[in-house]
């Protein structure tokens, strides 16, 4: 039996590495311990988009030059279902960082900070009074499980996965793109709506491309998956053949999600947060972590209610905000007036960046005027 740790992070991806750091900024002498089945660098199926909400978290958690040596995308260019437009610069730069780059430094990071990284698969949990007891063997006063969509640690508590409905799945590849090209791309389809293709240039003559939808539509066409993902990022960029395909899934938000049970927090995609408007998770993932390691830290006797409040502090009302838009998304025609108003007013473009890639919350006399526009268009077709 090992000597028992403060804190042990299941999980080495943005939102675990995010816990370990956030843990040590609270407090530097802990015992942090993260573990992950891989080695680093690995890759990961992502879009590898990090906004610039990111940025802001990395200064919080100690890094804040984690990214300077990537080209910033400054523009995003956006076709709705049915064809609307916009292309606008955007307030503050994006980046695109292939996970096997961003991961890895994370990672390093927090190993310079402090905690222990070690290669290991977790299999069981069991509570032993004020502790958490790791595969029988490692003692922990709180877990945070940062371990994916499809967490180990989330069954092992009995938190039920997201149901299918709420389950996206993707493929993500690479593609060639000049140098040059600075402009992050989603095409939406009404093909299987909700489902878009994507384009996001790193900067260094590659984009990292995708295609994603929601699982249920994708079983309902009855067709292979990867028919129908890889048909469909064909179908939307077929002037960027993509290599390297691979898929995963992506647990949506649901609005409330539930952040752990006793000792353990789940985090990131554990925790389904993933934004279901556009799929954005890292920012979640960065938040929550950071969150869920400061309450590890802090608060050992009562992680659990800490964590909750700090999240629902810092997401609770954008989460509640990004639930009722994704089902009235499910109607292409409300997303096509969204981007008409976006077209037409440069207020409404940095509300939809800040919505789908941040934060953000929609205040009223917005939501009106695209209803007002979706109303127009004729919403009762569609």
């Amino acid at each position: 039996m090992e000597e028992s740790w403060d804190v042990v992070v299941v999980g080495g991806g943005p939102a675990g590495a995010a816990a370990a750091l956030g843990a040590l900024r609270v407090r530097p002498q802990a015992r942090v311990l993260l573990l992950d089945r891989a080695a680093f660098p690995r890759d990961k199926a992502c879009g590898d988009g990090i906004a610039a909400h990111c940025r802001d978290e990395f200064a919080l958690l100690g890094v804040p030059g984690l990214i300077d040596d990537y080209r910033p995308s400054g523009r995003l260019s956006m076709i709705s279902p049915g064809g609307a437009h916009v292309c606008a610069a955007v307030a503050r730069p994006n980046h695109v960082v292939p996970r096997m780059v961003f991961d890895a430094r994370l990672v390093r990071a927090a190993g310079e900070r402090g905690a222990e990284v070690r290669r290991h698969r977790v299999r069981a949990l069991a509570v032993r009074g004020d502790h958490v007891l790791v595969d029988g063997t490692i003692p922990a006063r709180v877990v945070v499980a940062a371990d994916g969509a499809n967490s180990t640690v989330r069954r092992l508590i009995g938190v039920p996965a997201p149901p299918a409905g709420q389950t996206a799945i993707a493929v993500r590849g690479y593609a060639d793109v000049p140098p040059s090209d600075d402009v992050q791309f989603i095409a939406m389809t009404r093909d299987g709506w909700p489902a878009y293709a994507w384009s996001f240039p790193i900067g260094d003559g590659t984009a990292n491309v995708g295609f994603g939808m929601l699982r249920t539509r994708l079983a309902a066409t009855g067709r292979p998956g990867r028919e129908v993902l890889h048909g469909g990022l064909a179908a939307l960029l077929p002037h960027l053949p993509a290599r390297d395909l691979r898929a995963h899934h992506l647990p949506l938000s649901p609005g409330r999600p539930v952040p752990g049970v006793g000792r353990v927090l789940l985090a990131g995609d554990a925790a389904g947060l993933i934004n279901p408007l556009t799929g954005e998770g890292i920012y979640y993932a960065l938040v929550s972590g950071r969150l869920a390691g400061q309450a590890a830290a802090g608060r050992p006797g009562a992680p659990l209610p800490a964590y909750r409040g700090a999240l629902r502090e810092a997401l609770g009302r954008h989460l509640r905000t990004t639930d009722v838009l994704a089902r009235a998304a499910r109607r292409p025609g409300f997303v096509d007036a969204a981007i008409e108003s976006a077209a037409r007013s440069r207020s409404m473009f940095d509300l939809l960046v800040e919505v789908g890639l941040g934060a953000g919350t929609v205040p009223p006399a917005m939501a009106l005027r695209v209803m007002r526009r979706w109303l127009l268009n004729g919403a009762a077709g569609y």
